[in-house]
């Protein structure tokens, strides 16, 4: 792989892992519009280490609270805001780990890397994403987290595993139906990330771990620098833009790019 293929894919999974236009489905897209090679498992798990650093380095307080509440978490107790934080995130991962990891096993999710099912999701979720941005209320905040809401946000994101969904997109689609403002259900959803990403990647490394070497190494290093730093702005610009802009720009974005797509996979 070239050094610009090798940024480009890093700058491209950075940028849309955390806004919610879908990263899965731009990586997916990028060979089939530009006529580059797949950039391979390798790379993917390189760009996903280098995105999970930037949330976790962006939410270090929340990321912190959660660590804390762990031990407790595990043994089922849920006394204290740390602790609920972290059995939220936990009850919120574990139907995507479930789910996804049966779609890898059986080769389902290759089924489903296909351009029109990239664009029907693109456009689908798109305006489902503005509907429920347009017609929820604001009247929770992130202290308002149940389990309940966890475990149905949980439920939302295993939508994300159809490539063109938008993990980030489709959670904070959850989070606004449930009433969540904007702000705190993004705040939520990129939590909700950090487990997932962080599962994702280890299942994708136990298919590379055999062919590492040293120019891979170098590689992977390369993308995940890019992918974390592009994967910072583009999260720190969101966030900054949701406290005065709705989703709605990103709901254009996903109609004219899924509408392209269709237009493409059925012509």
């Amino acid at each position: 792989m070239s050094l610009f293929q090798l940024i480009l894919v890093a700058i491209i999974q950075g940028i849309t892992e955390f806004l919610p236009i879908s990263s899965s489905g731009h990586l997916i897209l990028l060979p089939s519009l530009t006529g580059l090679d797949d950039q391979g498992i390798a790379i993917d798990v390189a760009v996903h280490v280098g995105t999970l650093g930037a949330v976790v380095l962006y939410f270090w307080s929340d990321v912190k609270q959660a660590i804390a509440g762990l031990p407790h978490a595990l043994t089922g107790r849920v006394d204290t805001p740390q602790s609920r934080l972290a059995m939220g995130l936990i009850v919120a991962t574990i139907p995507t780990v479930i789910v996804g990891a049966i779609l890898f096993k059986t080769g389902l999710s290759q089924s489903l890397r296909s351009m029109a099912v990239i664009g029907w999701t693109m456009l689908g979720f798109g305006l489902l994403l503005y509907w429920m941005d347009q017609k929820g209320p604001q009247t929770k905040q992130t202290n308002d987290w149940s389990l309940r809401d966890a475990a149905i946000m949980g439920l939302w994101q295993v939508l994300a595993l159809i490539p063109g969904t938008s993990r980030s997109g489709i959670t904070i689609t959850g989070a606004r139906h449930l009433g969540y403002s904007r702000e705190d259900g993004a705040r939520i959803a990129m939590l909700m990330s950090i487990p997932t990403i962080l599962a994702s990647g280890v299942l994708l490394s136990v298919n590379v771990i055999h062919e590492a070497d040293a120019q891979l190494a170098k590689d992977g290093a390369i993308a995940a620098a890019f992918a974390f730093v592009s994967a910072l702005l583009a999260l720190s610009l969101m966030m900054r833009l949701l406290r005065s802009v709705s989703f709605t720009p990103y709901v254009i974005y996903r109609v004219i790019l899924g509408t392209i797509l269709l237009v493409i996979a059925y012509s």
